[in-house]
């Protein structure tokens, strides 16, 4: 190899580290934006600053791997057979949570395909209608009875005791979430009711069918809507 050519070769690697960076530091930036964005706007009952805290790893690791790979056909090849030995236990449990994700991954793939000006673009287009979209359905909801959360932790109960004492009190419960670890439930409800004395009867009575059963009330307009 010639010494025009090294020169030319160790040029290059320059210009492609020096895009590198530029990228993984908007892919930084926007991958954060984004999970202000939905630690902000989002709907979703888990703990969204807790899970908007990876998405700066998924965006930068999705990057990562696509600068990696976009030049090699073989790199290419190698990836795919070792993906396909990978599994993902963590359930998600909330259609906005894999948005989101997928919203992340398009802007690791953006920034590593070098497609800057694109993924911007996009990502403006997109948090501008996500925002438009909130507060279009605010002001329609405005008069909309509000709803609450009733996170319940209790050792193993009848769900349907639950239930009952829930009905008794509310015009409206509906189970979005039950787990169940290490001998015990965790259920989430949503309720509605525009009285503080079935808040408190309520509770009441939930406390008679187990003296370890401990619970939580928050507000959350329309989350049932």
């Amino acid at each position: 190899m010639k010494f025009e050519d090294l020169l030319q070769d160790f040029g290059s690697d320059i210009v492609n580290n020096q895009h590198f960076i530029l990228n993984a530091l908007l892919a930084a930036l926007l991958s954060y934006l984004l999970g202000r964005f939905y630690i902000r706007y989002g709907t979703t009952i888990t703990n969204r600053k807790k899970f908007a805290s990876n998405f700066m790893l998924l965006a930068l690791s999705t990057m990562l791997i696509i600068f990696i790979v976009k030049s090699s056909i073989a790199l290419s090849l190698g990836l795919v057979g070792a993906l396909s030995i990978v599994r993902f236990r963590a359930a998600i449990k909330e259609p906005e949570e894999l948005v989101y994700l997928f919203f992340v991954i398009g802007i690791g793939l953006g920034m590593g395909a070098n497609q800057t000006t694109t993924t911007l673009l996009a990502f403006v287009l997109i948090i501008s209608l996500l925002t438009i979209r909130h507060y279009l359905e605010k002001r329609s909801l405005m008069s909309a009875p509000e709803n609450m959360v009733l996170n319940i932790s209790t050792p193993v109960l009848d769900i349907h005791k639950i239930n009952e004492v829930l009905a008794k009190y509310f015009s409206l419960v509906e189970l979005k979430r039950l787990d169940q670890n290490q001998g015990k439930q965790f259920l989430s409800y949503v309720v509605e009711t525009d009285k503080l004395d079935n808040i408190v009867q309520a509770k009441e009575e939930l406390i008679l069918l187990s003296p370890e059963l401990d619970f939580s009330f928050v507000e959350q307009r329309n989350l049932a809507q």
